[in-house]
């Protein structure tokens, strides 16, 4: 069955078929694109993707999605007033027509694991559909639910923000019938000022819900309370609190061949299962997930079974061995919770504990002091040695006692070679960073680590 047909696209766009066509899926980019895809060629600050039609159609697309025809192309067109608007009205239509119990995920760390969980958890359950990567903004969303199969029974989509009211438009697309929201911290305060404010936009997910749909939120975050009236402004009929306390409850956790044993009361059901990865950010991310299952009537005791064969994405806590170390990856971002939370799983490594960090970015004026008060969760996990990237890093490199500190560069790739000449067999590397610190280079040249 395809996912769209040309007269089915025609009607959601209000856009114009060159020909008859049906695609399975949607891309925006042609590196990736799978033989029948629907390419839509979005235009950006620094490319257009009506550049790329005619590489789209050599790379066997099924048609474009297009606000005018670009010059020698010869497939199947369909040409709509504005591509981005087309994007979003295959979305909407995508999401009348679907009968999948819908769950959106939002918060300032944790997100795409979490949803990776309930992608996870749910495929135990029936045919479900998650966002990919973290595609969880304006066209990351909409392309996500543009490709909701038509007989999906569970869909899965991140959604985040830098911005106010991004949120409310995107989870508009979206209407889920449960909205869960992971944690409140410290992320993106050059654009918000205070968590306060980051609570607020947050909780804009609540303002999509599906008419009787519920509302997850921390029961330990200190914004709980502030979520929760969030919550009754938008007149969220269901609101639920998951963690150690609350109507989702982690009872306990117990490590188990390099995950863990969880324990939990899921809604007033008892629930025991393995997790493929350690960590009680990940262990609080697992009740969240369950909870949300329960809220879409899910099985939760099947769903739970599942998750044995979770394992950490690349740049969230990903594990490998090179040359004798354990590396945990955790490049791809970081705030100050995220940080502690991976602090606290190195603080469960065996052998020499090194932790090397990049910075936190987007932490407006206060960032240095994010940054300073890192100390703190470094002398709770035992650290053995800090090795520091970056500007803002340089202000918990200079709190450190001398006896911890390893190295410190302002770039990540000036810190390889004298982390390389520190490293020796049985240590446990925690690389993490933001993006935009490129903490990977270090992640990169560990895997080549000679043995």
């Amino acid at each position: 069955m395809s996912l769209w047909t040309a007269g089915e696209a025609e009607a959601a766009t209000l856009g114009k078929a060159s020909a008859k066509f049906a695609v399975n899926g949607l891309s925006i980019d042609t590196r990736t694109l799978r033989e029948g895809d629907l390419f839509v060629a979005l235009k950006g600050d620094h490319r257009d993707g009506h550049d790329f039609v005619a590489a789209a159609f050599a790379a066997k697309a099924g048609a474009a999605l297009v606000s005018h025809a670009p010059a020698g192309v010869t497939g199947p067109l369909l040409t709509v007033a504005h591509t981005q608007r087309g994007l979003e009205d295959l979305a909407r239509a995508a999401r009348a027509r679907s009968n999948a119990k819908i769950i959106a995920v939002t918060g300032s760390a944790g997100k795409t694991t979490t949803k990776e969980i309930l992608r996870l958890a749910l495929n135990g359950l029936g045919a479900t559909h998650a966002s990919a990567a973290s595609y969880n903004n304006h066209w990351g969303v909409p392309l996500s639910l543009a490709g909701l199969p038509r007989d999906a029974e569970y869909g899965v989509f991140e959604i985040g923000m830098n911005h106010f009211g991004e949120i409310r438009n995107l989870v508009s697309l979206v209407r889920p019938h449960v909205a869960l929201i992971t944690t409140i911290a410290p992320a993106h305060l050059e654009f918000f000022g205070n968590c306060e404010a980051i609570a607020d936009a947050k909780s804009e997910i609540f303002e999509g819900l599906a008419p009787g749909g519920a509302a997850l939120i921390p029961s330990e975050s200190p914004y709980a309370e502030r979520l929760a009236a969030r919550a009754a402004q938008a007149h969220v009929s269901r609101l639920l609190r998951f963690g150690q306390s609350g109507e989702a409850r982690l009872l306990s956790t117990t490590p188990d061949a390099g995950g863990m044993r969880i324990k939990a009361d899921i809604l007033g059901r008892a629930v025991d299962c393995l997790v493929g990865a350690p960590g009680m950010h990940i262990a609080r991310n697992v009740v969240g997930a369950l909870a949300a299952v329960a809220l879409a009537d899910g099985d939760v005791l099947n769903a739970a079974a599942a998750l044995k064969d979770f394992a950490p994405l690349k740049g969230r806590g990903q594990r490998f061995e090179a040359g004798g170390i354990t590396v945990i990856d955790e490049s791809y971002n970081a705030n100050p919770a995220s940080m502690a939370a991976a602090l606290a799983l190195l603080g469960e490594a065996k052998g020499r504990k090194i932790a090397v960090l990049g910075d936190m970015l987007e932490m407006g004026e206060g960032g240095e002091a994010h940054h300073a008060g890192l100390a703190v969760p470094i002398e709770g996990a035992g650290a053995d040695l800090v090795f520091a990237a970056g500007q803002q890093m340089k202000a918990l490199w200079d709190v450190l006692p001398s006896g911890r500190r390893g190295a410190y560069a302002k770039s990540s790739a000036e810190l390889r070679q004298p982390l390389s000449e520190t490293l020796r067999p049985g240590d446990t590397v925690l690389v993490k960073g933001s993006f935009g610190s490129k903490m990977a280079v270090i992640v990169d040249a560990l895997k080549v680590r000679p043995g």
